[in-house]
């Protein structure tokens, strides 16, 4: 044998379950098709959230959260009604999910080393029902380090037990076949390809430089989802989501090809859930790109105005930062709009400046950095949009401003083939929005939901403006954005037990095969059933890959 346990994959799930492994003595191959720099894979380029429930961090700030609150919420937006078959260790999964959350999760991130801000962030407020989808309270922990902290830890337990010699790297080894032989796996073959030095995150060769093969008593398939390769996600577009977009914006590095899903079936494993998929409706490309078709995706705040591509607004509860895959199916399902792939925000320079932020390590260099003395100096006491989001005005190709609206609607008609957008509907729908902020009350969901938002300190601090015109010439210039769909997540995958064994097709454990993360739909093919609450992909794959990585540990013991 060349190890005890071979982990494919050297993103976050994979060096979770290497570090329980080699914590307890195992020995580890870990196998990854792209160099050296791309440890810690997709979630090292993640903005770092993680959900919890109940933490010092929401009592702090007077949040009154419970299982019993964030498990209701689940159940609402997981929506599960596969429960005799596809969902049915799912479900289990999301239960013992959520119990980690509101007990032993915050404990043991922190006996890792990883900290957060001081505020929660409130991510999916969904879709204004109690029993619906959504987060009731805010539940958003944003990682000191953001991805790239979280990844950190674990990255530097790999590299400690490699100088031990209880893991080695096979960078570049891009696995082809899963080795099961009598309903057991041994190993794996693949391709050794050829050496690439390019950066982390930028797309690398797939030029074959030989064969490897590797065997094992365990294999632990940890490779990350489809996101990449948008003609997978169109084949497997599901039909409630309407038609897929002929154009999207890329969320994620090349690397993340969803080829081990289909080779894990071709070795008997089951797949489910493959219709559930995850994909953000505030994508804009990004004006310094590190891999093809570099999206980013905006997280705003609630008081943008959302516009289809026609220049209507958007239908409740299609508002800011609500309810992502009920945006996205109105976007591709009414017939006047799936023709086109983009939709609008229109703010003022005063939101743009307290509201707008930017998914990911690389555009968030303050947290990132663990810079606490940055972070309060930009983002508390600082003037104007932070950094980022101000190269973004800058140089991105999707914001437009003007001094007036009817400047403001011409320049986003330049942005398109044709133009679709008329100024005087527009104002129409700008002005009624406007008469809604005379009172500290109306009969606007988005005006109520921005009030909702500010009676919570954090909101009211750090992410929501104070309520004002659009067309207050003292809180512009206006600005307009264009919006993409950005891909990004898969939702299910592998079929796996609570110790994360991969099951075959007729609900059995293949022997010795075991995945976490998101091949495995973050748990069971599918913890998050068809809606996610923001916070729980990291944490997924922390969660997952601990099982993984314990159970393997205990069958080669």
């Amino acid at each position: 044998m060349d190890a005890d346990v071979i982990v494919v994959g050297a993103g976050l799930a994979g060096l979770v379950a290497a570090h329980e492994l080699t914590s307890r003595g195992r020995r580890v191959a870990l196998v990854d098709q792209e160099n050296a720099a791309n440890l810690g894979g997709q979630a090292f380029w993640s903005f770092g959230g993680l959900f919890l429930v109940d933490s010092p961090e929401q009592r702090r700030l007077g949040i009154k959260d419970s299982f019993d609150l964030a498990w209701n919420d689940w159940q609402g937006s997981a929506q599960f009604d596969r429960v005799e078959d596809e969902d049915s260790w799912g479900v289990r999964w999301a239960r013992a999910y959520v119990e980690w959350a509101a007990g032993e999760k915050r404990s043991w991130l922190d006996g890792h080393g990883i900290t957060f801000l001081p505020t929660v962030g409130w991510a999916e407020r969904g879709d204004l029902r109690a029993h619906g989808h959504g987060n009731s309270v805010p539940r958003f922990h944003i990682a000191w380090g953001t991805g790239t902290g979280v990844v950190e830890p674990f990255v530097r337990y790999a590299k400690q037990a490699a100088r031990d010699g209880l893991l080695t790297f096979h960078h570049r080894h891009r696995v082809d076949e899963l080795i099961v032989e009598d309903g057991s796996a041994h190993g794996v073959r693949g391709t050794v390809l050829a050496d690439d030095a390019s950066p982390r995150g930028v797309a690398s060769n797939r030029d074959a430089a030989g064969e490897f093969e590797l065997t094992a008593q365990a294999v632990v398939v940890t490779t990350g989802g489809i996101g990449a390769d948008h003609d997978i996600v169109r084949r497997h577009w599901p039909e409630r989501l309407g038609t897929p977009p002929a154009e999207m914006v890329t969320g994620v590095p090349a690397y993340v090809d969803g080829r081990m899903l289909d080779i894990s079936a071709e070795a008997g494993v089951r797949l489910v859930n493959r219709d559930r998929m995850w994909h953000y409706t505030e994508g804009i490309q990004n004006w310094d790109p590190i891999w093809p078709g570099h999206g980013i995706r905006i997280l705003p705040g609630p008081s943008s105005m959302w516009f289809d591509a026609l220049g209507r607004r958007l239908p409740d509860p299609c508002l800011p930062g609500y309810d992502t895959l009920g945006t996205l199916r109105h976007l591709r399902t009414d017939a006047d709009i799936a023709g086109h792939d983009h939709s609008w925000f229109i703010l003022t320079q005063k939101i743009v400046e307290k509201e707008f932020a930017l998914s990911g390590s690389e555009q968030n260099p303050d947290i990132t950095a663990k810079d606490r003395a940055g972070f309060l100096k930009e983002r508390v006491l600082g003037k104007g949009a932070p950094g980022p989001v101000a190269a973004f005005l800058r140089h991105g190709a999707d914001f437009v401003t003007a001094p007036t609206l009817e400047q403001l609607v011409d320049r986003m008609n330049q942005l398109t083939d044709k133009p679709l957008l008329d100024a005087a509907a527009v104002r129409r729908e700008i002005e009624a929005r406007d008469l809604q902020i005379t009172n500290a009350y109306s009969k606007d969901a988005q005006i109520q939901g921005i009030r909702n938002a500010r009676r919570y300190i954090g909101d009211r601090l750090g992410r929501v403006a104070t309520p004002h015109r659009i067309l207050d010439p003292a809180a512009g210039p206006l600005i307009g954005v264009k919006l993409h769909i950005l891909t990004r997540k898969t939702l299910g995958g592998i079929q796996t037990d609570l110790d994360s064994r991969a099951l075959a097709a007729d609900g059995t454990p293949v022997d010795g095969l075991y995945a976490a993360g998101e091949v495995a739909g973050f748990g069971g093919g599918g913890v998050h059933g068809y809606n996610a609450l923001e916070g729980t992909f990291l944490g997924g794959c922390l969660f997952s890959g601990r099982a993984a990585g314990r159970a393997a540990a205990r069958q080669v013991g």
